[in-house]
Order: C-alpha cells, then sequence, then structure tokens
C-alpha cells in the first residue's frame, strides 16, 4: 500500500500573513489542499476527500494521471470522504467529465451534499454517483477495479470509518443529533498487515481512535492550527480552533510523539501556522518529536 499526501493551502488567494507572503517569495514550500491518495496497485488508487485544487494535484503527480489506452480514462477508483466540508468536496465537481464516481461517506455526509450542495443531481447530470456506506468497526473492502474483473489474490484494500465529534458546515441548513458528520479512515493492506490511519479533521479524542493511533504503521493526523487562537489573532473575531473543530498540535504533538507508527505527519494545515515556516521553533518542535509536516507529493510504502 503506498500513501500519498498533500498538506494544506498555502498561499492562500486573498491572505498576506508571514506564511503565505513568504510562499510566494519562495521562502516557504507552496502547498495544495488537503487530499490523500492511497495506491493498492497501479491501477488502483483511492483518493480520501478531494479538494479544489485536485486537477493541480492530478497534473502534478503521474500516478493519478489517465495511461495509455482508451482515450479517457483515470487509475482513481473510489473517493472517501471523512466530511462534508467544501475544502473535501469541490475537487469532486472537477472529476464530472469521468466515468460514475464511487464515493463513500456516512449516510448524514451524504445527506448534506445531497440536500444542501446538490451534489447527487449536478454530477448526474454528467458521469452520475454511486454511493457506498462507509463501514464502522469492522473493516470493508475497498473494491476498485476488483469490483470489475474480481481478485483472485484477494488484494483488494480494506478499511473502517472511526465515529468523531464534528459538527456539519456552515452551508448546512438542518442537522440531527449525535449524527456522524465528521469520520478518520484506517486503511488495511491484507497482503502486508499494513495499517494506516487518515485523521484530517480530529476535534477530540476517544477510544476508538486512540487504539487506531496505536496500531497504525502509518498516520496522518490534524495539524490544522498550532494554537487556540492563531486565526484571530491575524483575523479578528475569528473563531478559535475548539470552535472550529481541530484539536491543535500543541495538544496532540505528545501523544502523537508517543505513537508507534514508522511514518507520521501532520496534515490539512492552515496556511497561518507555524510550522510551515522552516526555520521556526514551532516546526523544530515538531521535528524533535519526530513527526513530518506533509508536502506536496509527500509518498511512503506500508
Amino acid at each position: 500500500m503506498l500513501g500519498s499526501a498533500a498538506g494544506g493551502g498555502v498561499p492562500q488567494w486573498n491572505c498576506s500573513c508571514a506564511n503565505c507572503q513568504a510562499a510566494r517569495d519562495g521562502k516557504v514550500q507552496k502547498r495544495t489542499q488537503s487530499s490523500i491518495a492511497i495506491a493498492a496497485d497501479a491501477s488502483n488508487l483511492f483518493l480520501v476527500n478531494a479538494s479544489p485544487d485536485l486537477p493541480l494535484q492530478i497534473q502534478a503527480a503521474s500516478a493519478l494521471q489517465p495511461k495509455l489506452g482508451p482515450v479517457r480514462n483515470s487509475p482513481i477508483s473510489d473517493i472517501l470522504l471523512t466530511n462534508a466540508d467544501l475544502d473535501h468536496v469541490l475537487g469532486l465537481f472537477s472529476l464530472r467529465e469521468g466515468g460514475p464516481l464511487h464515493i463513500h461517506a456516512s449516510v448524514p455526509v451524504r445527506a448534506t451534499l445531497e440536500n444542501c450542495l446538490g451534489l447527487t443531481n449536478i454530477l448526474g447530470a454528467f458521469c452520475g454517483i454511486v454511493w457506498h456506506e462507509v463501514h464502522f468497526e469492522q473493516y470493508g473492502s475497498l473494491p476498485g477495479d476488483y469490483r470489475r474483473i474480481g481478485s483472485a489474490s484477494g488484494g483488494a484494500l480494506q478499511y473502517r470509518a472511526i465515529m468523531l465529534a464534528g459538527t456539519p458546515p456552515a452551508f448546512a441548513k438542518q442537522s440531527l443529533p449525535n449524527e456522524v458528520h465528521s469520520v478518520a479512515y484506517q486503511f488495511l493492506d491484507p497482503q502486508t498487515g499494513g495499517r494506516l490511519l487518515v485523521a484530517p479533521d480530529v476535534a477530540a479524542l476517544n477510544d476508538e481512535l486512540c487504539a487506531a493511533l496505536h496500531d497504525s504503521n502509518a498516520v496522518l493526523f490534524d495539524g490544522t492550527f498550532w494554537s487556540p487562537d492563531e486565526l484571530s489573532a491575524l483575523k479578528p473575531g475569528a473563531r478559535s480552533a475548539d470552535q472550529m473543530g481541530h484539536i491543535t498540535i500543541q495538544r496532540s504533538l505528545e501523544f502523537l510523539k508517543a505513537a508507534p507508527a514508522r511514518t507520521k505527519a501532520y496534515i490539512h494545515l492552515n496556511n497561518t501556522n507555524p510550522v510551515l515556516a522552516p526555520d521556526s521553533r514551532e516546526g523544530a518542535a515538531v521535528k524533535a518529536a519526530g513527526i513530518e509536516v506533509a508536502y506536496d507529493g509527500m509518498e511512503f510504502e506500508l
């Protein structure tokens, strides 16, 4: 199983914070928004979330590009959504020129996208959507091309969703209490036994997430903000990290440091996060803990 990550979005188009200015000047590495690509093999790629700049990510990664053969084709098989945030779903519209999109989501996330964004109606006029309800507790298969050609080797990746605390996005008009609006995903490669945890939106730890942290070989974890009031320091009146549903790196650094995973990285980085600056003390603290700050094209194998 091969994983690839993009970090956060910097520079932001309308932001002149220190990180964004430094990125424009070539002093901070530019990053697209957070999407994860997972490969079972060269012809079976799965995405966790589809960020608005997904076409740029595809152009920059040969593994995501069409292969020689039919004029229209793509190795991208399925897309798994952690929630209904615009930053995680707008890239789906850029995939409308292909075949039906196989999208995995919790029932409330699907309902939000259908009722508030009209996702099924819009994409139904182009490629169409095949919805898959995510698997909780027990692992389920990610079939990819295996759904069409079968797999005698049993090589299909498996995954399970982990329920997280979270609220629906701002554009959602209605929601019911106790609905699952946010999930993390743990992937299992049956051939290698490798496990990958992808958790870009973590409001708080729970027992199941902690257990996954300690039995995964690679962890991609919410690194949106370094500190609680990081955004409001630059934008008066902005919500805190807690109000936006993100645990801060200040709170997660020690328990992530203690996790036994061989590969650990912070993803989903806000453009204001000081860890993006290569000479920052915050970035040095993350590095000293044995954790990477995700960047576009980052790859690892399990």
